[in-house]
């Protein structure tokens, strides 16, 4: 049977957006909240909270999540890697699906970016451009920085070696860098490009959204996935067995 799903930032375009999909997908929204809402009592009406309100919010939810029980899908990005460390260990009380994005095809693009970085040594310079509509918060963006997480887990790097933009004289790229780069303007719904660039050859992976729909049918894709799951924290390449 389908559950019953809270969104969480329901007047945000993210939040628009799910509303629409779960109409389109026969599922019932058991409450719709946003900013000055009682989150608490709209958790009762739901099976299974879906987030995309803010990352200040994050903590809010998960503590009344635990607290009443519930699974939780969280998509907002702009934590700190401090703050989310900590939300992390919050989060793992409950089923949680925690991902800077749900599209399918994104989520292929980690897999694919893996495999490359495994295979592609430090010979090929690896770069990181991204390209959202102007009215985003944060930058880089949520998967964006997935990405560089995998590159620098595969190249057993440290955050050291992220260089986001470069102006002035850097002086010559090192082979140890992994550059950054946010591009913001128009109405540019999310584009991603991951490209390792060698002496004679570039590789470049690259996903363009076009429709926030993919995200919101990829959130609820995964709010029918965790209710069935033990306490912990999961991702997209759970939900779909990527890993």
């Amino acid at each position: 049977m389908a559950s019953r799903i809270l969104i969480n930032g329901a007047k945000g375009r993210m939040g628009h957006a799910l509303t629409s999909a779960a109409a389109d997908l026969g599922l019932t929204v058991g409450a719709a909240v946003d900013a000055g809402d009682d989150l608490s009592a709209g958790m009762k009406n739901a099976d299974v909270v879906v987030d995309f309100s803010s990352h200040s919010a994050t903590q809010t939810v998960l503590e009344l999540a635990i607290a009443q029980r519930k699974p939780v899908v969280i998509g907002t990005t702009g934590h700190s890697a401090e703050a989310k460390k900590k939300l992390l260990v919050l989060a793992a009380q409950v089923p949680c699906v925690w991902a800077g994005n749900f599209s399918v095809g994104v989520n292929l693009l980690f897999a694919l970016t893996r495999h490359a970085a495994s295979i592609l040594g430090s010979d090929y310079d690896a770069e990181v451009i991204e390209m959202h509509h102007r009215f985003k918060q944060d930058a880089p963006s949520g998967t964006a920085a997935r990405l560089l997480e995998i590159i620098l887990e595969e190249r057993k790097l440290t955050a050291a070696a992220l260089r986001h933009g470069r102006s002035g004289i850097p002086g010559a790229r090192t082979s140890t860098e992994v550059g950054v780069h946010a591009l913001r303007g128009g109405d540019v719904v999310g584009d991603h490009t991951v490209m390792f660039a060698g002496l004679g050859e570039r590789i470049e992976l690259t996903h363009k959204a076009s429709d926030r729909a993919i995200f919101a049918r990829g959130a609820l894709r995964a709010a029918q996935w965790v209710v069935t799951q033990q306490p912990g924290v999961y991702d997209m390449q759970d939900v779909l067995g990527l890993k």
